[in-house]
């Protein structure tokens, strides 16, 4: 049985995960990707057309593939895979980090959402 506070709290909490979903789908659109290795910029690179690029690292090289509006890292020599499994990145101020590997991709647009480096 529920109450009537209990309904309040699964009401507020329901209004709360749309506000969010909501929010999150708003960030703007990247138009640039930054790529790092090593904690240097190997390349700036807009996202107006496909390409695919290699950038090595301590463990081998990385590849990340660019397409008009999206980046994403499609392989790379780390144990886990989570940079590959972030998936394509489009929204201004999302990043994949291999770690391991010492290379990042971060996607910039023309008004930063947040420092991701904060985070």
């Amino acid at each position: 049985m529920l109450r009537a506070g209990d309904l309040a709290v699964l009401a507020a909490g329901t209004g709360m995960v749309i506000v969010l979903t909501w929010w999150s789908w708003l960030a703007p659109a990247g138009d640039t990707a930054v790529i790092r290795a090593g904690g240097k910029i190997v390349e700036t690179v807009a996202l107006t057309q496909a390409r695919r690029l290699s950038v090595a690292g301590p463990l081998g090289t990385t590849q990340i593939d660019i397409e008009p509006g999206r980046a994403r890292v499609a392989a790379d020599p780390s144990p886990r895979q989570l940079c590959v499994k972030q998936g394509w990145l489009s929204q201004a101020g999302e990043a994949a980090l291999c770690l391991p590997n010492q290379v990042s991709l971060e996607i910039r647009g023309r008004t930063p959402s947040h420092d991701t480096r904060v985070y």
